[in-house]
């Protein structure tokens, strides 16, 4: 046997040798049970294990490192479990961290890679691409020196991005005009999460895309900003669709800002640290005035939260689409070598004890937003993905809402058009 591979037995055999206490991590995220320590791997385990290793490293068809390989059985062992856990190499864990601040670092553009071409959908306001002159329909024909064609255009793409305070040099090919090369210093960009929409006299439609650690302020802050106008507002229009979740605590924040009182979600796991419960505090944000939470098979995680709880309250009218049914809390947890892991460690169950995972949130007046739109809809839901969590029996929650009655809609002209025609306050 090779010095290297003794090396990686011994710390195999180390590692089976801890006892639980040792071998669970400094912050409690895991906690050890009898059955676990009933089911340690064995010496024959380990031995598989290397040589499975040693295999691969000696044998396969092109020559791969041993960390390479290593990384691959961890990435290997997470994937296992469920869909949504997974390993996260140091820049992936510091690029997750940033996105639960709502902001990445790049240059501020929005892409569409069409017909083998990168084209400019979107420009944040403010943005190093704004102050560089880039406007929505230029065409990236060139990135630091490498011409875009006849490249897999996804991985090209994040070649956009980068650490902050470094350049990227593109050249662009404007709409009307001479292609010309642009260099842009990246930075930290936030991401515009909350959009608004004033619709009729008194109708107050927002996107929300996905949730980050201010989303609840600033949706409190702008209907704040709207009633300083001078503005009844007479019924509010969540837009879920499409909006895969992000920060919990965000999702939580906005359901507490339409209850007083009562459960708004729980999770469940394992861990004794994952039996939460999130309770709304008194005092609403617009009492009384109707919510509309607009959802599809898109809307996932954090806004079926949302979506659970406010529908289990009475508190809003849930309209659209079956929901995408993760209801599962994923924990990133920090590796001593700057890299982290993403585990599954609860579930979610809303306030009348529904569980959400591989279910979803089931609307109260149903839309095909397919349909409507005349386009085929191929996307995919949680119970389709290979290897899901279950979904768990209901737990028992007390509810303790005041029920308030709201309208439904469509897509999105066509829905409010159907609110003003149909009276569906009296649910």
């Amino acid at each position: 046997m090779s010095r290297n591979s003794t090396s990686l037995s011994l710390i195999l055999l180390a590692i089976v040798a801890m006892s639980p206490a040792q071998a669970a991590p400094d912050d409690g995220a895991s906690t050890q049970t009898a059955d676990q320590s009933q089911a340690q791997l064995t010496l024959d385990d380990l031995r598989t294990f290397t040589d499975v290793f040693n295999q691969a490293r000696n044998n396969y068809v092109e020559e791969v490192d041993d960390k390479t390989l290593l990384d691959a059985a961890i990435r290997g062992m997470l994937l296992e479990l469920d869909p949504h856990s997974s390993y996260l190499p140091a820049k992936q864990y510091e690029d997750l961290n940033d996105a639960s601040k709502g902001r990445y670092s790049g240059i501020g553009i929005d892409v569409q890679v069409l017909d083998g071409k990168i084209i400019i959908k979107a420009i944040i306001n403010g943005s190093p691409a704004d102050e560089a002159g880039l406007n929505p329909g230029d065409v990236i024909t060139s990135i630091n020196g490498e011409e875009v064609r006849g490249r897999y255009l996804p991985d090209v793409v994040d070649e956009i991005g980068g650490d902050p305070d470094t350049d990227v040099v593109l050249i662009v090919q404007p709409e009307e005009g001479d292609a010309h090369e642009v260099s842009i210093t990246r930075k930290y960009v936030q991401l515009p999460t909350l959009s608004y929409q004033p619709i009729g006299e008194s109708f107050a439609y927002f996107r929300l895309t996905h949730f980050h650690n201010e989303s609840a302020t600033h949706l409190k802050q702008a209907l704040e900003s709207i009633r300083a106008e001078g503005i009844e507002i007479s019924l509010v229009v969540i837009d879920l669709r499409n909006n895969p979740g992000g920060v919990l605590r965000q999702a939580v924040g906005i359901a507490d800002g339409f209850l007083d009182e009562g459960v708004i979600v729980s999770t469940r796991g394992r861990n004794s640290k994952m039996q939460m419960e999130f309770n709304a505090n008194p005092g609403q944000w617009l009492p009384g005035t109707p919510v509309i939470l607009l959802v599809d098979r898109g809307t996932a995680s954090a806004s079926e939260v949302l979506s659970g709880a406010l529908q289990d309250h009475e508190r809003a009218l849930v309209v659209g689409e079956r929901t995408f049914g993760k209801g599962s809390v994923q924990s990133v947890l920090p590796l001593r070598n700057g890299a982290g892991i993403k585990l599954t460690t609860a579930r979610y169950y809303t306030p009348s004890g529904r569980s959400i995972q591989a279910q979803g949130i089931e609307p109260d007046v149903a839309i095909n937003w397919e349909e409507s739109s005349g386009e085929d809809d191929e996307r995919i839901r949680e119970s389709d993905l290979e290897g899901h969590l279950g979904q768990e029996p209901k737990v028992a929650n007390e509810i303790s809402g005041h029920p308030s009655q709201v309208p439904a809609d469509y897509q999105l002209d066509e829905v409010l058009q159907a609110l003003r025609e149909a009276d569906l306050f009296a649910r």
